[in-house]
Parts: structure tokens; C-alpha cells; sequence
């Protein structure tokens, strides 16, 4: 490890807070994934700003973690620091009219999200209902289902540039695409405030029942996976080409097309990474070869240098 000293002068500070050569398959949701040099959980926000300045003036470099959802780690690992923000979970909302502004940190699961708003009689989130992952990573991505994202309900956002500075941003003022929010390169979200309208309980519980039951229907939730592995191209969803291709059930070693969303990759319980990898290779290589359509992928790589394409 490049920054071992610095790295366990750390962990002095931060008692059972931080972990070296953290084998990542622990934390991500496909259950691959080689060591990480560093994993650290900061408490609060303000210590993920005191971490990130510290990150930069050491160049150490480091990559923010949620839920692991959304990633793919290299079998060789990476050669920096894993910035969890599991435990940045605080939620408060306020009344505004007809209306609610909910204040969600960036680590609080779009689950706890989802059941908070239902619990207050909220609506407006309930396309989230079965997304796995965080706030954090919601907003980062947009994620979306059904027809809704994140940035139809989201005011503003919290946010360390890539100075540690913190900044807050109007929805009006950021730049979301399909799957994405640009950001200045180094950011970490920190916080999203969300504005929902008022509705019967009875009415917000039955659209998340709905949308809950038509995941259990249409996605491999009984098997470990990353989610939607390539984003939906303009001609259509990517699920409808792979299937057209012919490559459910695809395998590369322990890793496979999911019979049952042809969006998905599946661990069959012994896949490593480069199995995950050199499977969305496959898919991406035949789907272009028989359509003409190019897939680009929704799933983030880091590899031993940060971020990687596919």
C-alpha cells in the first residue's frame, strides 16, 4: 500500500472505523470485488469534509461508497481510499401548504426514504419503492423507474466540490441527464432535499405495493446483482435487445444473463468480478453485432486506479 503509514495513523483515530486491504465482494451488492487499500465510515458530514480535504492533501485518492448497488470492483482491487457514508442517515421534513420538504442525508436507503414519506402521508417518491441503494447514490446516478427520477422531486442539493468545500445547489442549477448528474470531478454528495405533495395514505401504500410487486415479477431479486446493468438506449430498453439477441442465461464462469430480466447480471454464487466484466463485454459486443445498438453501461467500474470504462 502506497499510503500504509497514513493509512494506519488513521485508523488510530478512527478506532474500528477504518479497515485495510478490505476485500470489497463484502460491500457491494453482486458480492465481488477485490481489496480495497483503505475503508473508511466517517460519522457525519462534516467529517467526510474533514476526510476529503485530508484525501487531498496527501493525494491520496478515494471514491464515495453507498450501498454498493451501482458497482463493480476489479479483482486487483483499488489503490486508494473507499469514502463510506453508510452511517450519514439523518431525516427531518417540514410542512409547507400542500406540501412537504424532506431532508435526507446522503447514506439513508431509498427503502427508509420511501417508508418515511409513506408513513407521512407523502407522495411523490413512490417509483423509488424497490431501488436498491442510497440517497446519495440516487441523486449521483438519477436514478429512476416507471417514468419518475430523482430529479422531478429534488429541490436543491448539499454537496463537497472537489476542493472540500461545500456547496448548496438549486435543482434549477444542476445539470441531470438520463442516469447521470454532472458534477465537478471529486464531489461527494452529502444531502438532497426533496419536495413531495400531500395525498391519502391508503392511495401512496397501494402505488408502492404496486411497484414492489411488479419487481418481484420482472426482476431476479432472489439472486445477487448490481441492478440494471446497461442503461436504456433511445431505441428502447435494454433488457428487450438482449433478449432479441438471444443471451439469457448467458454465462461467463459464475456470472449470468438472468433468465428472468435480460438486464441483469446475476452471481450464481462463485462469480468473481472479471466474471461480471468480461460477461457485460459479451453482452454489449453480441447486442452491437446483431442490432446495431450500442449499450452503455449503468453499473460503475473502479478498478486499481479509480474509475474505469468497460
Amino acid at each position: 500500500m502506497r499510503h500504509e503509514r497514513t493509512y494506519r495513523a488513521l485508523a488510530g483515530r478512527m478506532p474500528g472505523r477504518v479497515f485495510l486491504l478490505e476485500p470489497m465482494e463484502k460491500h457491494t451488492s453482486m458480492g465481488v470485488g477485490g481489496p480495497a487499500d483503505c475503508l473508511v465510515f466517517p460519522r457525519d458530514g462534516e467529517e467526510v469534509r474533514e476526510l476529503v480535504f485530508f484525501f487531498i492533501q496527501e493525494g491520496i485518492p478515494f471514491v464515495p461508497l453507498g450501498n454498493g448497488t451501482n458497482l463493480i470492483v476489479r479483482e486487483k482491487g483499488y489503490r486508494g481510499v473507499f469514502l463510506s457514508l453508510r452511517d450519514l442517515e439523518s431525516m427531518t421534513h417540514r410542512d409547507e401548504e400542500d406540501r412537504a420538504v424532506l431532508i435526507a442525508e446522503a447514506g439513508v436507503s431509498l427503502s427508509r426514504l420511501v417508508q418515511f414519506a409513506v408513513n407521512r402521508s407523502l407522495s411523490g417518491l413512490e417509483f423509488c419503492a424497490g431501488i436498491p441503494g442510497t440517497v446519495g447514490g440516487a441523486v449521483g446516478m438519477n436514478a429512476g423507474a416507471w417514468g419518475g427520477e430523482i430529479k422531478d422531486v429534488l429541490r436543491s442539493l448539499r454537496f463537497l466540490n472537489g476542493s472540500a468545500v461545500i456547496r448548496s445547489v438549486d435543482r434549477e442549477h444542476l445539470a441531470f441527464r438520463y442516469r447521470s448528474l454532472d458534477l465537478p470531478g471529486g464531489s461527494v454528495i452529502l444531502e438532497g432535499t426533496f419536495v413531495l405533495v400531500r395525498e391519502e395514505e391508503r392511495v401512496v401504500r397501494e402505488k408502492v405495493a404496486g411497484f414492489l410487486e411488479k419487481r418481484r415479477q420482472r426482476h431476479p431479486l432472489d439472486q445477487r446483482s448490481a441492478g440494471s446493468i446497461f442503461r436504456n438506449p433511445p431505441e428502447g430498453p435494454a433488457g428487450k435487445w438482449i433478449d432479441e439477441a438471444g443471451l439469457k442465461g448467458l454465462q461467463v464462469g459464475g456470472a449470468a444473463v438472468s433468465r428472468k430480466h435480460g438486464n441483469f447480471i446475476v452471481n450464481r454464487g462463485d462469480a468473481g468480478a472479471e466474471d461480471v466484466i468480461s460477461l457485460m463485454r459479451l453482452v454489449r459486443d453480441r447486442v452491437l453485432e446483431k442490432t446495431g445498438i450500442f449499450l452503455e453501461p449503468e453499473v460503475k467500474i473502479v478498478g486499481e486506479n479509480g474509475w474505469e470504462p468497460l
